[in-house]
């Protein structure tokens, strides 16, 4: 049996779309917004003169290279090391090769490849691992490594998660430092990260951790943790109790930015959050 056409009274009511909600675009010129503890856009500023200087990322590699060299511990075997045998050496002449036996018998000690004995080029505890940088260097690192924050290329290229239309560096106001959480501070600073865009490299780096390839798992350092979110602000004691438990997120003063904290591992372009506070310690700094 053929089934009626439903007429026009009969038919449901089409299904309407909500209107999106409006996005501010990105502000030209050397600006970016501010943004409240709710992610609304509150104004627009200028950034500080430092963030103007261009991207070197050779700069940036050679400072981040000799802070983790200057850090590194020397470390070698004891001097006597292996060589703790009484052995003999039956010269030649006699059809056997050239190792010291032990005495009474044919194994070979203390040369290297035999059982116990020393190892051929072990490390050096007097090696220098230092590498030298002029303080002008540094300081031209530090300032290229901020000037590639507003960068959202480079910051996307790095692996970074956060909204298309979110002005970078994402500049926060003051609220954020006088913040009293009334129930759990880190679900409120998960919260917080929800509304400006930027929770999901939290989450990025939540799902990168990983156990470390190699002997390093088990000297102390069994898990390797991508690095996410930076967080500037003048008082890090009260921020980190919002933060400070998230994984990959770091949070910072003013006056402990440097080239390592700014572009891990050397790749310049960190996702950095900024409070109001913290941007005009910024505006006095020297490019």
């Amino acid at each position: 049996m053929r089934r009626k056409k439903a007429t026009a009274a009969e038919k449901p009511p089409k299904a309407t779309k909500a209107p999106k909600a409006k996005q501010t675009p990105r502000p030209e010129g050397g600006r970016v917004h501010v943004y409240s503890l709710d992610g609304d856009v509150v104004k627009s500023v200028d950034l500080p003169p430092i963030f103007q200087g261009d991207v070197r990322s050779d700069l940036i590699r050679r400072a981040v290279t000799a802070a983790q060299a200057n850090r590194r511990q020397p470390y070698g075997s004891a001097f006597r090391s292996g060589l703790s045998h009484s052995v003999r050496w039956s010269g030649k002449g006699h059809g056997v090769s050239r190792v010291p036996r032990l005495r009474g018998s044919m194994t070979g000690a203390q040369a290297p490849g035999t059982v116990g004995g020393r190892r051929a080029h072990p490390p050096r505890p007097d090696k220098v691992w230092a590498k030298k940088i002029n303080e002008k260097e540094r300081r031209m690192a530090r300032n290229a490594a901020l000037a590639a924050l507003k960068e959202s290329e480079i910051v996307a290229a790095r692996g970074h998660h956060f909204k298309e239309e979110l002005s970078l560096p994402v500049i926060v106001e003051d609220g954020l430092e006088t913040l009293e959480p009334e129930g759990g501070a880190t679900r409120e600073g998960v919260k917080i990260l929800d509304r400006l865009g930027v929770l999901s490299d939290v989450e990025r780096a939540k799902e990168g951790r990983h156990v470390r390839a190699g002997r390093g798992k088990m000297r102390g350092r069994r898990y390797r943790q991508p690095r996410s979110l930076l967080v500037v602000v003048k008082d890090p004691k009260k921020v980190r109790r919002l933060f400070g438990n998230l994984p990959g997120v770091e949070v910072v003063s003013p006056a402990g930015l440097n080239a390592e904290v700014l572009a891990p591992g050397g790749d310049p372009g960190r996702l950095a959050v900024f409070s109001e506070g913290a941007l005009e310690v910024l505006r006095s700094w020297q490019p």
